[in-house]
């Protein structure tokens, strides 16, 4: 069977195409359009910028008849931009394109300079005509199975189709590149191997990645406290720094030799964010380590089912029917563990006002 061939087009002529029918965007076991609008804005920024999209995969009957195997959201989305008014939206990222202006001065000699365009709110007709111009000419290259009829394009639609996408931790975690490679670094410590209760599913799609995310976020800059993953990530890639890693390091190889099998499922996908936190909290106070590790016990054994907060509420019931990355949420937890971590440890389960009055008079 021969080699797949490859064949390399304008944008403008491929669209064409599907317009004419010539490709056919149709097959019947393709997918309906499933991209949101802001895969569409990535798209178009990266055709507007000349970077590289993967090649579309065709499949041609013996008539010539094309048809997409795989790329059919991708058209879909070109099209919408190219012939369907689509406006591009205003939470796009980098949406100024530099491109390269044509000027005239007073005497009609023709010249080049370096403009900036913001496509925000912008269709098609909106660009530049230089812009236009970039769009159109931008080459797609295709790759083409050769004498193929339903049933092999099917099967192709099938090959080309088995992966999986990346979830939105996985998403969340290419916004904080700057960080990306310390944070695998993290994940090889013992405490990430042994003391916690993550699955191997957990490891494998991004969870943990963003429990170090919300652990840094949650320690260091609470006060701009992201519910969302990814923004928790662009905030980091911009705000945190070496000093809060390698703190968040240390933090990690001090519970280590205290986490034992008994209360290491405390550190869960759910809260090991806050547990982790109380932990920096409570080495502020200079006490031993297995201090914690005792609290720890108790608050499994006992505090987590019958100590409530000046709500009324215990541990378990301060986040029933609201986001666990809720901020109020995360206060409320932080404040009744770390109560009730100061009076485990000083002998009192009182205020925790009272509590701290004890603790600076240490």
């Amino acid at each position: 069977m021969a080699r797949p061939r490859k064949q390399t087009y304008t944008l403008e002529m491929y669209l064409k195409k599907i317009q004419r029918r010539k490709i056919c965007n149709d097959a019947d076991v393709q997918r309906n359009f499933v991209w949101k609008k802001e895969h569409m804005n990535e798209l178009i920024v990266t055709v507007l910028t000349d970077d590289y999209i993967p090649p579309i995969i065709l499949g041609e009957e013996e008539n010539s008849q094309l048809h997409i195997v795989d790329g059919g959201c991708r058209s879909t989305a070109l099209m919408a931009f190219r012939y369907g008014n689509y406006k591009v939206t205003s939470s796009i990222e980098n949406s100024v394109i530099p491109y390269q202006k044509k000027v005239a001065d007073k005497d009609g000699n023709i010249a080049w300079e370096e403009a900036m365009f913001d496509i925000k709110n912008k269709t098609y007709e909106k660009l530049p005509d230089e812009l236009k111009e970039k769009f159109d000419e931008y080459q797609i290259e295709t790759v083409i199975h050769e004498s193929c009829n339903s049933s092999k394009i099917s099967k192709y639609i099938k090959r080309y189709n088995n992966h999986v996408s990346m979830n939105t931790d996985q998403k969340a975690f290419t916004y904080i590149d700057k960080y990306a490679e310390r944070i695998h670094r993290i994940l090889d410590s013992r405490f990430f191997v042994d003391c916690n209760s993550y699955t191997e599913n957990d490891k494998t799609k991004g969870v943990v990645e963003r429990i170090i995310v919300e652990s840094i976020m949650c320690m260091n800059h609470f006060e701009n406290w992201k519910t969302q993953a990814k923004e928790a990530c662009k905030y980091l890639n911009d705000h945190a720094t070496e000093k809060e890693f390698d703190a968040f390091e240390a933090l990690l190889h001090r519970l280590e030799p205290i986490v034992t099998s008994d209360i290491k499922d405390i550190f869960n996908k759910k809260d090991s964010f806050v547990f982790l936190t109380l932990f920096d909290r409570f080495t502020k106070y200079g006490i031993e380590d297995v201090k914690f590790a005792e609290f720890l016990r108790e608050f499994k054994q006992n505090f987590r089912f019958t100590k409530k907060n000046k709500k009324g509420l215990m541990f378990d019931e301060i986040d029933r029917g609201l986001s666990t990355k809720d901020r109020q949420v995360i206060i409320d937890k932080l404040d009744l563990l770390e109560s009730l971590m100061l009076g485990f440890l000083h002998g009192n389960q009182g205020d925790k006002k009272v509590v701290l009055e004890c603790f600076d008079r240490i």
